[in-house]
């Protein structure tokens, strides 16, 4: 198999990959089942169309300019980053409808934003940002005097995650009317509603209830803002524990889920909602055996491998494979003890880690291979860049 002209400057040892079966893939790496990811992309773009949402991934899970492609080509909108560089990585990689999704407030950063702005609008492109104060607002309209570009603009307001947002009252209202009737250079595009702390509440009730209170904290905005003559053109937010509960409530009229693409240990710990399609794992590390004992095994993939922010590793067991259980060793080992009895692999052995958490696990990496045909019969159909890696400023 042929690799494509753009991946002939991979280092040699991922390029030699390419058509190999899963078994030359050395240990740890960050690997991507092409065939669940495409399983993903699908469902999530379907219940978009079928609920009449449009669909804004976020970006910064998966930071790969080729996977944004791919979303887009589903039937995404545009994508959504957090961060001036990662809009950066995008936009040069030819994203042209980029929401950074999180408030910028240092002055070299948002020239840099300004600057983003003229270049993709010259190409007839989009940016938006979001905004939660007065200062920031100015800030953003002086940047933005540099270039004759305009930008959209989102106010954030806090529906419940207690972070980031404008309190969901009056003084959201002063704010997007300041929005709307201040600099020509700022566009004001709707309200940036979103709720993280809601995404992995274990059961369906729960995540409903913190829904139902966020589409509140909403309507109240939007009354208020209605009240003044301002029209809000657009409310974007959900993410992937909750997309289904915003679709159905009539408030929020775009979705920004991120981690459905690839899935991760936490996610598997929510209790499944039956009104949301159900995702498949697709991001694993593989990892191998290097020492064994008589009650464990030790693998050679420890924190430099994978996020434990939200969680240790689950061990991934395929067919006729014993059910292991991961254990925190340190920076380069993870113990595996058997959960419900059967064998200890041998050594040499190939153990599947399914990541805590997917957004900082694909951080710590230069690329994901990508597989197709699944973890036991597949071979290695394409390197993935991860493009934005280390992209935080």
């Amino acid at each position: 198999m042929k690799p494509p002209p753009e991946a002939e400057d991979l280092p040699p040892r991922l390029l030699g990959l390419i058509g190999q079966g899963v078994e030359s893939i050395e240990t740890p790496a960050l690997v991507v089942d092409a065939d669940a990811l495409g399983r993903n992309i699908r469902r999530m773009a379907d219940f978009a169309t079928r609920h009449h949402m449009r669909l804004r991934p976020h970006a910064k899970m998966h930071k790969s300019v080729e996977i944004a492609r791919l979303q887009m080509q589903a039937g995404a909108v545009g994508i959504c980053v957090q961060k001036v560089s990662e809009a950066e990585v995008m936009a040069a990689g030819g994203l042209n409808d980029i929401f950074i999704s999180n408030e910028i407030i240092a002055a070299p950063k948002l020239l840099r934003v300004a600057a983003l702005a003229y270049q993709m609008q010259q190409r007839g492109g989009r940016l938006a940002i979001a905004v939660d104060s007065h200062e920031g607002i100015e800030m953003l309209a002086h940047a933005m005097r540099m270039t004759n570009a305009s930008i959209d603009v989102f106010l954030e307001i806090d529906v419940g995650q207690g972070r980031c947002g404008a309190p969901a009252g009056p003084e959201a209202a002063r704010l997007a009317l300041e929005i709307e009737r201040g600099a020509a250079q700022l566009r004001f595009a709707g309200l940036h509603a979103y709720h993280g702390g809601a995404q992995h509440l274990r059961t369906p009730d729960e995540r409903r209830m913190a829904i139902s209170h966020a589409a509140e904290a909403v309507g109240k905005v939007c009354s208020l803002l209605s009240a003044a003559g301002i029209e809000v053109p657009l409310v974007t937010g959900a993410g992937t524990g909750t997309f289904s509960l915003e679709a159905a409530s009539g408030a929020w009229h775009e979705l920004q889920p991120g981690s459905y693409l690839f899935m991760d240990a936490s996610y598997a710990r929510n209790h499944q909602d039956n009104t949301q399609p159900r995702f498949e794992h697709a991001l694993f590390v593989k990892s191998q055996v290097i020492s064994v004992s008589a009650d464990r095994v030790v693998v050679d993939a420890g924190h430099k491998s994978h996020a434990i922010d939200s969680g240790l590793p689950l061990v991934h067991s395929l067919p006729g494979q014993a059910s292991l259980t991961y254990a925190d060793a340190g920076d380069e080992h993870g113990i595996l003890r058997l959960a419900l009895g059967g064998l200890l692999p041998l050594l040499g052995a190939t153990a599947w880690l399914i990541p805590g958490h997917c957004d900082p696990t694909v951080n710590l990496h230069d690329f994901m291979i990508s597989v197709r045909g699944g973890l036991q019969e597949g071979r290695v159909e394409s390197i993935i860049r991860v493009d934005g890696r280390g992209a935080v400023q």
